[in-house]
C-alpha cells in the first residue's frame, strides 16, 4: 500500500466493486475527490469485499478501473480494517480532520449533500481550503439521492446460491431463476463473462453481454414498482451471487 502523508481532511470509503450500494455511491466519492483535491482532501478508497469473486486482487483493481477509481485503494480482503471502523455494510464513509479527529461518517446510501457539505468545512478550516468560493452541491444523481426524497425500502437482497459466499450457475441450459421484486430497478453481482437471457414482466427476451466479473444491471424504473423476472445463462461460464434491488420513489 502506498504511504500516504495528509495535510488536510481524509475522505475513506470502504466499498465492493461489484455490490450495488457501493457503486451507486462511487460517482460522488469521484466528484468530491476532484472537487475537493486541490484545496487539500485526501481521498482512499478500502476494497472490502462482499463475495469471493470480488476477493481476488487483479478482479479487485480492474473492477475498480472500469469504474473509474483513480485514488489510492488499500486491499482489505480480510476485512480487517472494515471491521475495526465499525462498518455494517457497504458502502461506509469516514471523514478525518486534520489532526486526525473524526469529522463526519456515514453508513449506507444516502446523506450526499450532508457528506459534501462536512467535507466542504473541514476543507476551509485546513490551510488552503476556501469557504467562500464554493459552488453549488452536486446534484442529485438519481431522485432517491436527494435530501428531500421520499424513498420507498426495496425488496431485500436475494442469494440464489443460499449465501454470498455460494454462486448459483445452472446445472442445465434449461435452468434458470424465476422471481418477483419490488422497487426502482434490479442488479445482479457476477463472476465471470457471458451472456444473461433476460425476461422482464413476461416481455420478449433480452440478452445482456457480461464482459467481466461485477455489477450487471438487469432492470431500471422510474418509480417503486412490482415486477417479474427471469434470468437463464444463455453463453458462457458466469456464475450469479447476488441479486439486488435499488431504492424508487413512490
Amino acid at each position: 500500500m502506498e504511504r500516504l502523508t495528509a495535510a488536510g481532511p481524509v475522505l475513506v470509503h470502504f466499498l465492493d466493486f461489484a455490490q450495488l450500494n457501493s457503486v451507486r455511491s462511487l460517482p460522488y466519492v469521484l466528484a468530491w475527490a476532484e472537487r475537493y483535491g486541490d484545496a487539500g482532501l485526501r481521498t482512499i478508497g478500502v476494497h472490502s469485499p462482499r463475495f469471493p469473486f470480488s476477493r481476488e486482487p487483479e478482479a479487485a483493481a480492474a473492477g475498480l478501473g472500469r469504474l473509474g477509481v483513480s485514488h489510492p485503494v488499500a486491499l482489505d480482503p480480510e476485512l480487517r480494517h472494515w471491521r475495526d471502523y465499525g462498518c455494517h455494510g457497504w458502502p461506509s464513509l469516514f471523514l478525518w480532520g486534520r489532526g486526525g479527529g473524526l469529522r463526519w461518517y456515514h453508513l449506507g446510501e444516502g446523506e450526499y449533500e450532508a457528506t459534501e457539505l462536512a467535507v466542504r468545512e473541514a476543507v476551509s478550516e485546513a490551510e488552503g481550503g476556501n469557504g467562500t468560493d464554493w459552488p453549488a452541491p452536486l446534484e442529485p444523481i438519481r431522485p432517491t439521492d436527494a435530501p428531500w426524497a421520499e424513498v420507498v425500502v426495496p425488496s431485500s437482497e436475494l442469494f440464489p446460491g443460499g449465501a454470498p459466499e455460494t454462486p448459483w450457475r445452472p446445472e442445465t441450459t434449461e435452468d434458470g431463476l424465476a422471481l418477483e421484486y419490488e422497487g426502482g430497478g434490479a442488479y445482479a453481482s457476477v463472476d465471470g463473462a457471458g451472456t444473461l437471457s433476460l425476461v422482464l414482466d413476461e416481455k420478449a427476451p433480452i440478452a445482456l453481454e457480461v464482459a467481466a466479473p461485477g455489477l450487471v444491471e438487469l432492470a431500471r424504473h422510474e418509480r417503486h414498482q412490482g415486477h417479474s423476472l427471469e434470468l437463464r445463462i444463455s453463453d458462457g461460464e458466469l456464475a450469479i451471487y447476488s441479486l439486488s434491488f435499488a431504492p424508487g420513489i413512490p
